[in-house]
């Protein structure tokens, strides 16, 4: 996801995506883990969207 695509979203929003996003992640590891992934680099993706969701749940709980 963009940064823009974020700030747009609402408090809700971010949260279900945030959960919808971590499970994601929690899967291409396992399944990495298994088997290697045609595309390891989809984890990485993953992983930094998480980030980004939750610094922006962050930032607004802080204002």
């Amino acid at each position: 996801m963009k940064k823009q695509e974020i700030k747009e979203m609402s408090v809700e929003g971010l949260t279900e995506k945030l959960a919808e996003y971590k499970k994601q992640h929690s899967d291409l590891k396992i399944a990495h883990f298994v088997t290697p992934l045609e595309n390891p680099l989809q984890i990485r993706k993953v992983r930094r969207t998480v980030a980004r969701l939750a610094t922006e749940l962050t930032n607004r709980e802080n204002q």
